[in-house]
């Protein structure tokens, strides 16, 4: 059956199923005029949206119904992720072919709901409409934060050292794999860092709570997002090329195609990871938590007003933001 036979309230009657997965504090969802429900006392609302568009962001050939529902929700509980907040509750609107089929956007909703069990975020409303394409799933998602736990990217100071949680580049990589036709090697890790991204929520608050100075998490690549905190910052960061962590499949996919691991983790992006700063003796202690493991220190932050990579040999180069620009 496609989406023309079942019409839009049909649709919106069988993909509401198991969308609440917190109702505590929820009103109202999916099936009235708009959703309502009660922001928790003492705490900030969050409100991040992001937009997939297909063949700009995302290829049917590659990825499939449930992962591209994933993914469209997860990239926006990275953005609540780096305020060190809690994502909540959700609205997806949907714009489709009359032609796309209700099998699609039932795999659709269910990647979108398994992830929203995973972090605890209900959604609870949104729009469909019939376009001739291409398909586009936007997402807007609230949060809530402790106030005086909201963390910026306007805070670092010169002194704090620069942490990241995981492993940076395996996305990009996952993305070149899929790209390449007929690939020699398998890559199953690198794939997955790309289509099935984990927003890094718990971490996020741990660092906001162990006193972060500012967060940013990694959509557009590590040369992009420190970009991002000097200059609201006012500052320059210093990053230490053989401190960026790197797994060990990406060193061996870069190996086997003759490229620079480096140039993944800078400037590939679609991480989610999170890039923050912290004072150092704040840094020691968090370090040493359990839920830290997979955070390394970087690099530090300085009073000169550039981002500069320290290379394997000592040299020194000023990186410029080149991640993925819309616009550009």
């Amino acid at each position: 059956m496609n989406l023309k036979t079942l019409g839009e309230f049909g649709l919106i009657d069988l993909i509401k199923q198991g969308t609440i997965v917190e109702p505590n504090g929820l009103e109202l969802g999916i099936g009235d005029d708009a959703a309502a429900f009660w922001p928790e006392p003492g705490r900030l609302q969050l409100l991040t949206a992001d937009m997939l568009v297909e063949t700009v962001h995302f290829d049917l050939k590659w990825i499939s119904p449930w992962q591209l529902g994933y993914k469209s929700l997860a990239v926006n509980i990275s953005d609540i992720a780096a305020m060190g907040g809690r994502p909540r509750q959700a609205a997806v609107s949907l714009s489709l072919p009359q032609t796309s089929s209700v099998e699609f956007v039932v795999e659709l909703y269910e990647g979108m709901k398994s992830i929203g069990r995973e972090y605890g975020v209900n959604i609870i409303g949104g729009d469909t409409v019939s376009s001739p394409g291409p398909i586009v799933i936007n997402v807007t998602l609230t949060g809530d934060v402790v106030p005086e736990r909201m963390i910026r990217r306007s805070g670092a100071c010169p002194g704090d050292l620069v942490l990241v949680t995981g492993c940076l580049g395996d996305s990009a990589a996952g993305l070149a794999w899929l790209l390449t036709e007929n690939p020699v090697e398998q890559a199953p890790h690198l794939i997955s860092a790309h289509l099935t991204p984990k927003p890094q929520v718990s971490l996020g608050q741990a660092a906001a709570a162990a006193g972060a100075t500012a967060m940013d998490d990694v959509s557009d690549g590590l040369a992009s997002e420190a970009n991002e905190i000097a200059n609201a910052s006012q500052v320059g960061i210093i990053i230490y090329a053989d401190k960026i962590p790197l797994s060990s499949e990406l060193q061996c996919f870069a190996s086997r195609n003759g490229q620079d691991c480096l140039d993944y983790a800078l400037y590939g992006g679609e991480d989610y990871q999170l890039l923050f700063t912290m004072p150092p003796q704040a840094a020691q202690c968090f370090l040493q938590l359990e839920i830290a493991g997979s955070c390394r220190v970087i690099g530090e932050v300085c009073s000169e007003r550039q981002v500069t990579l320290i290379a394997n040999d000592g040299s020194k180069v000023a990186i410029k933001p080149k991640g993925y620009n819309h616009f550009r």
